[in-house]
């Protein structure tokens, strides 16, 4: 499956944003989704992932509450609602798909391959 994350942008500390991540190549029924970000010089870091099937859902602790992941089966897209943006957020946001993850191992970076192109994320203070 290809996914093409898309969405970003510049954006005022305290706003929001809503990236999409667009699948081809197949339907994502039997995937999970997951978003990350990179900063310069970080390590790819896990935001939030939802299971196709069911759609469970699993966030990091640091954006718990003001982020919320979805999924639109008629647009094979997962969204990532962004809320309470932070200078220290501003990263390349990008997202990845895998078959078969277990509900435990959601917010795992290492069950999801690599990501594909992402959108940057800007928040100014």
């Amino acid at each position: 499956v290809q996914l093409q994350a898309s969405g970003g942008g510049l954006v005022q500390a305290g706003g929001s944003l809503t990236l999409s991540c667009a699948a081809s190549g197949r339907t994502l029924s039997s995937y999970a989704v997951a978003w990350f970000r990179q900063a310069p010089g970080k390590e790819r870091q896990f935001v939030a992932a939802i299971r196709w099937s069911g759609g469970a859902t699993a966030y990091a602790d640091t954006v718990e509450g003001r982020f919320t992941i979805s999924r639109d089966s008629a647009k094979n897209t997962v969204f990532l609602q962004m809320n309470r943006l932070k200078p220290e957020e501003t990263a390349v946001y990008c997202c990845a798909a895998r078959r078969g993850v277990i509900l435990s191992a959601l917010s795992s970076s290492n069950q999801y391959p690599s990501c594909g192109r992402g959108t940057q994320v800007t928040v100014s203070s």
